[in-house]
């Protein structure tokens, strides 16, 4: 029998958690997340990590693994994951991979391309231009650098616009022309299944989510790591909203009420990379675990 990574993605607040788990015990396996904001042992709530409770019944691996003054990249994520698999697959013929980080997943399934290290200079300059110029300034600058590149990013992610300036500014060639079309063959079968749900009930299930994060003490925690706004583990959804509120720039209302607006938009870039993978992966809406079963 073939081993076989089985990846549950998603949009955030999809249910990839708890389905996960129950697949992970239907199949007596692990998990392994794909989320890269719940790397950070710091900050569970606003990242939703798998709580002590969840994780008791399932080893999961790359859930607060991380400090958030720690540096880290695909790249690293990649060989430690693999790893992982590598004695994961002595014992068990699965392991399921679950997460809403598709840069992360693809990775994991099809290799990285070889990429240059970037000098930290450099990343904090051009992460201190789009923090003081905005996303615009930055867009100007990679349509100049690479014309290609710039056609297909989608605007509205900072992260990926700025990774491609980093490569282009560091290397002096275009983002595009590095970036290797072929796929790394795993020794392992891949299985990727992509929960899908109604955007009126995902508005509901953000919505409400978010409230709850805010009663387990999303606020405390913004406030214990508010010291460190500048590390780029902490810009994200959730972070900014509050730190602008701890810094008087708006009510905390305002900034619930932002959370909301903003995590629904993250949810919707997230469906735009795994719809753009088409054919990788399988959609289902609300599945029991006996239907993915079926698939597996």
């Amino acid at each position: 029998m073939y081993n076989k990574l089985v990846v549950i993605a998603g949009p955030t607040a999809v249910g990839k958690t708890d389905f996960s788990i129950l697949l992970a015990q239907a199949l007596h396996t692990e998990i392994l997340s794909a989320d890269s904001r719940q790397f950070y042992a710091e900050i569970p709530v606003g990242t939703a990590a798998p709580t002590k409770e969840e994780m008791q019944g399932v080893k999961h691996h790359f859930v607060g693994h991380l400090s958030i003054h720690d540096y880290y990249n695909v790249s690293m994520y990649e060989q430690q994951a693999l790893e992982v698999l590598k004695g994961l697959f002595k014992t068990h013929h699965y392991a399921v991979l679950t997460g809403g980080s598709g840069m992360y997943i693809d990775v994991l399934c099809n290799g990285i391309d070889n990429m240059p290290d970037i000098d930290m200079q450099l990343r904090n300059k051009l992460l201190q231009q789009w923090r003081e110029q905005g996303v615009e300034v930055c867009l100007q600058q990679l349509k100049e650098l690479d014309p290609v590149f710039y056609e297909t990013v989608d605007k509205h992610n900072h992260k990926r616009i700025l990774r491609a300036l980093e490569v282009c500014c560091q290397t002096g060639k275009p983002y595009s022309a590095l970036r290797s079309k072929a796929k790394v063959q795993r020794d392992f079968e891949i299985v990727k299944i992509c929960l899908t749900m109604p955007r009126e009930q995902l508005v509901e299930r953000i919505n409400k989510r978010t409230d709850k994060m805010m009663e387990q003490g999303f606020l405390e925690e913004a406030k214990k790591v508010f010291p460190y706004k500048h590390l780029n583990s902490l810009n994200t959804v959730g972070y900014r909203e509050l730190f602008d509120y701890l810094e008087g720039k708006n009510g905390l209302d305002f900034a619930i009420d932002k959370i909301k607006i903003n995590t629904r938009r993250y949810a919707k870039r997230q469906m735009t990379w795994f719809k753009k993978e088409g054919s990788d992966y399988v959609f289902m809406q609300s599945p029991t675990v006996e239907q993915v079963l079926n698939i597996i």
